[in-house]
């Protein structure tokens, strides 16, 4: 099992938080960031192999991640056309590090633990939703037909869909048929669009299920009134024995 943590973003709706650091370097609580959270999850889950993409400010995004690396074996892909091409093409890149079974984590994503315990126990591919929340407007919606995921995407507003969040866990069969779609579309110049867009376009061989939250904390900071609910949520959540290191040192 290895991790995909995707942080090629350039975060502009964060104001001054984003000048000069990449979104996943801002901090959810006092002592914790984004993607020091998202890396101690995985240590704690025995995950040790770990790829992360980046944008802008790789070299201080890279330095961060080490410094909660202890035991972790990280891999930095740089995406050089973060400002012109989306994910799909970070994932792309990445593509010869991709050939396990993998967790998938957009790097704004904060998690709390029996999510991921969850994920990790399903036997077949799962992506986090939540029926119980109303659809967002702009953010991330799952269609299902029969018990698996048909489409996911931020325009879908039909009766079956429900809230989604970029939370996967793959197995590497499921895994390798969607990134030889991502390697289609890359290939032909498709790059601005996002990685679900070659998923859709191969959803029927692919057998993806939604993995339920039940209103478990599994979301994107995207803005700050995100950063400041997430936080506030995060700090709900947080074990008061955490051994998690601290980014401010």
């Amino acid at each position: 099992m290895k991790a995909l943590l995707l942080n090629s973003g350039i975060g502009s709706r964060m104001g001054s938080l984003t000048e000069k650091n990449p979104k996943c370097m801002c901090q959810i609580g006092e002592d914790y960031t984004i993607i020091g959270w998202q890396l101690e999850l995985l240590r704690k889950n025995n995950i040790r192999d770990i790829v992360v993409t980046t944008g802008p400010f790789a070299e201080l995004l890279e330095n961060h991640a080490l410094s909660y690396g202890n035991g972790l074996n990280i891999v930095f892909m740089n995406n050089p056309l973060y400002r012109e091409t989306n994910y799909i093409y970070s994932m792309y890149l990445a593509r010869d590090f991709l050939k396990d079974d993998i967790l998938l984590f957009h790097g704004d994503l904060v998690i709390e633990p029996s999510v991921v315990a969850d994920m990790l126990s399903a036997k077949c591919s799962v992506v986090a939703v939540d029926s119980q929340v109303p659809l967002p407007e702009k953010d991330f919606k799952a269609r299902i037909e029969n018990g698996r995921v048909a489409e996911i995407g931020v325009n879908l507003f039909c009766r079956n869909c429900v809230a989604c969040q970029p939370a996967y866990k793959l197995n590497r069969s499921d895994l390798a048929l969607w990134m030889d779609e991502i390697e289609a579309f890359c290939q032909r110049g498709e790059t601005r669009v996002y990685a679900e867009n070659a998923f859709n376009s191969i959803s029927s061989k692919i057998a993806l299920y939604p993995l339920e939250l039940g209103n478990r904390l599994c979301n994107e900071i995207d803005d700050l009134n995100d950063l400041k609910t997430i936080s506030e949520r995060f700090a709900r959540i947080l074990n008061p024995g955490s051994t998690i290191r601290g980014a401010n040192r």
